[in-house]
């Protein structure tokens, strides 16, 4: 919020709302799995020089507000976040479930958008996600 990160000749504060989803939407983030992918995202974001500073992990997609250093393109930097992680939950999970294949878990697309000074509201909307989904699935269940 704010503050300023420093590379060696640049000054910076790139932050970004990232949402992507499991391959066909299937509803696989979920009880282990969903303990387990909050720390692997957070392992290779900080490989890559990156933060995750809000994270939320719903059964059918994933949220997180990420700050990226200029000199990483943002599509390289999750990219390389969702690749390792489908390497990672294929070799960890992969023998207990057969359609598991890394390379096939997540699709190629996701969505990005810079945060600017709206941080904090993109925050909340991270951390409130979770409870506004289930009151969408509650209005349709009387459609």
């Amino acid at each position: 919020m704010d503050e300023f990160e420093s590379l060696s000749h640049t000054t910076w504060d790139c932050k970004y709302h990232i949402v992507f989803i499991p391959k066909c939407r299937r509803k696989v983030l979920y009880r282990q799995l969903l303990q387990h992918l909050g720390g692997v995202f957070h392992r290779l974001a900080r490989q890559r020089d990156s933060r995750i500073e809000e994270g939320h992990l719903m059964p059918d997609h994933v949220h997180m507000l990420i700050a990226i250093p200029p000199k990483h393109a943002v599509s390289q930097a999750i990219g390389y976040i969702k690749g390792k992680s489908a390497i990672h939950l294929a070799r960890v999970y992969g023998e207990r479930k057969r359609n598991f294949v890394g390379q096939h878990f997540w699709p190629r697309g996701f969505f990005a958008s810079t945060v600017g000074r709206d941080e904090a509201t993109v925050r909340a909307y991270i951390q409130h996600q979770e409870r506004e989904d289930r009151r969408l699935e509650q209005l349709n269940l009387w459609s």
